[in-house]
């Protein structure tokens, strides 16, 4: 398949990780706090927990022979299995979205996510990014399309890296942008942390409805 190909397959799954509100939101109140010094820590750790996810599952699923003939069948079935887990979580996120007039729940840390020590911000940064029910799948979708492209250790390496790098752009770009032009970007990193928190449950819908027919379709044309 080759680096080119293992890139166009990685871009969904990358996409997948970026789309993940409550991260985003959380960044966004860490920024807002007076010293907003946790922000760029929670960064750092949403950047290692998928960097270190992602590297195990390549390193596990590489030796599998996932870039070979005899890999097509199990790689094929994981897509298909990891399709019908995204269309399953899009259920359930409708079902549990807030009815018309409902105020969205967030989780209960985020009220005190602004006050959070750089330790703990880092370790929920890791937590939300590399065990994440959601990201932990995407995960495996990136680790198998670098798997099955044989890249040399090198490209393996760049890829997994790429992958990382797009998946953390709604949480490390923020925070870039907060410390580059604070005051010009804080009326729109506000405005974003609302329409999410009022969104969220919508928008985790169509990003779990998308992925889930994306792997399934894939998954479909590799049988």
């Amino acid at each position: 398949m080759g680096f080119r190909g293992a890139l166009g397959d990685l871009l969904p799954p990358a996409v997948g990780v970026a789309l993940s509100p409550v991260p985003i939101i959380a960044v966004v109140v860490m920024l807002m706090a007076p010293a907003a010094r946790t922000a760029p820590v929670f960064a750092l750790g949403w950047l290692f927990g998928l960097l270190a996810a992602t590297a195990i599952i390549v390193i596990v699923a590489d030796p599998a022979g996932a870039d070979t003939d005899s890999g097509t069948t199990w790689t094929a079935v994981v897509k298909i299995s990891l399709g019908v887990l995204f269309l399953l979580m899009a259920a359930k996120q409708w079902r549990s979205r807030p009815r018309d007039g409902a105020e969205p729940q967030m989780p209960g840390w985020m009220a005190a996510v602004d006050r959070m020590a750089p330790a703990k911000a880092f370790g929920l940064g890791a937590l939300l990014s590399g065990l994440n029910p959601k990201n932990l799948a995407l995960a495996v979708a990136a680790a198998l399309a670098i798997a099955q492209a044989g890249l040399t250790t090198g490209g393996g390496i760049a890829a997994v890296l790429i992958f990382v790098i797009l998946g953390s752009l709604t949480v490390a770009g923020p925070v870039l942008a907060a410390l580059l032009f604070r005051d010009r970007v804080r009326p729109s990193l506000l405005a974003a942390k609302d329409w999410l928190i009022a969104n969220n449950a919508t928008v985790m819908f169509v990003v779990l409805l998308i992925l889930g027919t994306v792997m399934l379709g894939k998954g479909i044309a590799r049988l």
